[in-house]
């Protein structure tokens, strides 16, 4: 997962319980794999589809599922869907919202960083339980004095849009990922092409754990990929790929790995 999650519930005075993300289940958290004793602790559950790292995507059935359980255990269910207009092959990515009764329990968050090229501008929303965004509003009433007016106003002309932006978008970063994909394939990467967001989620090849993997990769061809334990314990034997570069460049990447694939053969 996004470290920041981590980083928030240690900086609330929380202690962070781990779900992990395996591939045999479509790296969707296995909700009642979660101890009794840890249960009666919790107080909040994070999710995040389509997902940063993994890229893996939820259909509405998993969102009923989390809304059921978050009710049964009294939890506040949290979903980050920063990538849910970033989706490939006719996906359309739903909302957690659309489950009947999620605003008792549920809130939802969205940033314009990805679909609209507003990273590092700090702007978005929450919507959903009404108790939780007072809470919200109230820490971040006092965290900061507010976003600046001109963001604002891209924000809104972002929105207004009616989703010309992120289509052109979604083209955009489709490409990159058929390249990426058919690249790894042509290498015999077992890598499973992704239907949302916009990352990659690529196995590392035997031999190798995550770290030295991509440290490798770097000396022999000077590419680097994000070691995935840097996304938590589960990540191990994994790496992200980002899709956030141009055309060209994949193209550089791919030729400089299949090189330095040859040279080790």
């Amino acid at each position: 997962g996004y470290p920041a999650y981590e980083m928030g519930t240690l900086l609330a005075g929380a202690e962070p319980y781990f779900l992990p993300r395996k591939r045999e289940n479509a790296f969707l958290p296995v909700l009642d794999s979660i101890p009794s004793k840890i249960l009666r602790r919790s107080k909040v559950l994070w999710i995040n589809y389509h997902n940063n790292p993994t890229g893996a995507v939820a259909e509405i059935d998993f969102f009923q599922k989390a809304v059921d359980f978050a009710r049964k255990h009294d939890l506040v269910l949290c979903h980050d869907n920063a990538y849910s207009e970033i989706t490939y092959d006719g996906f359309v990515a739903p909302s957690i919202l659309e489950v009947e009764g999620a605003k008792e329990v549920a809130i939802e968050f969205f940033s314009l960083s990805k679909s609209y090229n507003m990273t590092g501008w700090r702007i978005g929303f929450a919507t959903g339980n009404a108790d939780v965004i007072e809470a919200l509003s109230a820490v971040k009433t006092n965290v900061d004095s507010g976003i600046f007016n001109p963001v604002q106003k891209a924000g809104i002309k972002a929105l207004e849009d009616e989703g010309e932006t992120t289509i052109k978008m979604g083209k955009i970063y489709q490409k990159r990922r058929d390249m990426l994909v058919n690249g790894f394939l042509e290498l015999g990467w077992d890598v499973i092409p992704p239907r949302g967001s916009i990352y990659i989620w690529l196995p590392v090849p035997s031999g190798f754990d995550s770290v030295g993997f991509s440290e490798h990769l770097l000396e022999t061809a000077g590419v680097f990929f994000t070691p995935g334990n840097a996304y938590g314990a589960s990540g191990e034997g994994y790496m992200r790929v980002s899709m956030t570069v141009t055309e060209r460049r994949i193209e550089a990447a791919l030729s400089r790995i299949k090189k330095a694939f040859k040279a080790n053969a």
